[in-house]
């Protein structure tokens, strides 16, 4: 009953007072997550409504490109970039790097310095708002100051509740304007996973499953062997890479006792493996027990699996690569926690198939929907994203 929302009793209580009426009502619909999509829409709305310079765009578009750099290297931070421009000309640049490395408007002041240029009048393009709290370095917002930059343009927010807006206020406050929302979507795009992280507490679920020509997700048959190409699964390694840790359930395990590890494409990290085991189960002698890798055995049962998506976010997994069996993944389909898919159709032929029990309906039920196709290999992988939920 909706006398029974926080919004209606204050209603009930305060007739006559329609400013807190109003303000409880937006409270009320903060808390859905429906509501909390449009409100998110708005807000990219609004910061988008701003007329930018094609010159602008240029040095931001740079930021995002050397933002890449630090990919698969900063996690749990997010990917940021920063060019530092004078009379129209690009004169720094700096990158987060690596975790306890500079940041980027750091390294852009020291790679300034490094030139030979002054930064002092600068203006400061920076991907994401800069932090104003000492961590594992000290706060962005003070190194800008110090270098006397003139204004600093801002790609997106803080999406941390709790700072969100610091960075701006503090270089507000010291006579520094800012502005942002230029570039906003590209830079949501590549924080996704650290947006994902810090908007629901709970890493973004990345799915990997292949198929054969026939929609059969493994061979039972004697002597059946990996039936993708070498090609694909270097791009898996790479998705290996981009991910804080990988999911398998024990049957995958047990069956073909896989590494689960980054090893055909450069990494300096390797993903944190899980295993869901709730009867203990687990061969003794798998290599991913006994080798140098981390591992994390989880005896919770798949209806437990939002608590355990909220343990690893915990842990400050971000991104989480599901490469287990067809239950598994069925398991979390139903549950609606899936929020990317790579499906990877081979040409291959199993001749003891095992069905995936992947369909467009259940796929559809699941809230995913095909947003491209590439070609990882010999292999045509098809791309598909949770549905923006819709008030």
């Amino acid at each position: 009953m909706l006398l029974k929302t926080p919004f209606m009793q204050l209603c009930v209580m305060n007739i006559y007072s329609p400013i807190l009426i109003i303000l409880a009502f937006f409270r009320y619909l903060g808390r859905s997550e429906k509501m909390q999509a449009v409100m998110k829409k708005m807000y990219l709305g609004w910061v988008m409504s701003e007329d930018w310079s094609e010159d602008e765009r240029t040095f931001m578009e740079r930021a995002l490109l050397i933002a890449e750099r630090g990919r698969g290297k900063v996690s749990p931070n997010p990917l940021v970039g920063c060019v530092l421009v004078k009379d129209g000309h690009i004169i720094a640049e700096g990158w987060h790097d690596h975790l306890g490395g500079l940041h980027a408007e750091q390294m852009a002041i020291h790679d300034a310095e490094e030139k030979g240029h002054s930064p002092n009048g600068a203006t400061a393009y920076v991907t994401l708002e800069p932090c104003n709290h000492f961590g594992r370095t000290p706060p962005c917002t003070e190194a800008l100051m110090w270098a006397g930059v003139k204004e600093v343009i801002i790609a997106h927010h803080d999406p941390n509740p709790t700072v969100r807006g610091d960075g701006c206020r503090v270089l507000e406050q010291a006579g520094i304007p800012t502005r942002v929302g230029l570039m906003v979507e590209e830079a949501n795009e590549q924080m996704r996973a650290f947006m994902h992280w810090c908007e629901h507490r709970r890493p973004l679920v990345t799915v990997k499953i292949a198929v054969d020509a026939n929609g059969s997700v493994d061979d039972t048959s004697e002597g059946s062997k990996r039936f993708t190409s070498h090609g694909c699964l270097e791009k898996v390694h790479e998705l290996r890479r981009d991910c804080d840790a990988v999911l398998v359930g024990v049957e995958t395990v047990n069956r073909d006792d896989p590494q689960l590890n980054v090893r055909m494409v450069p990494s300096t990290k390797q993903p944190l493996r899980v295993v869901i085991d709730p009867n203990q189960r687990i061969n003794p002698k798998a290599t991913l027990l006994n080798d140098e890798g981390e591992t994390l055995l989880m005896q919770e049962s798949f209806t437990g699996m939002p608590s355990l998506l909220h343990q690893l976010a915990d842990r400050d997994i971000q991104r989480l690569l599901v490469e287990g069996g067809p239950t598994t993944v069925a398991r979390l389909l139903e549950q609606q926690l899936v929020d990317e898919m790579f499906l990877v159709h081979s040409t291959v032929v199993h001749r003891s198939p095992v069905p995936s029990g992947l369909d467009a309906s259940k796929l559809a039920l699941a809230g995913l929907l095909l947003d491209q196709e590439y070609v990882w290999g010999e292999e045509r992988v098809e791309h598909y994203l949770k549905a923006p939920t819709e008030a």
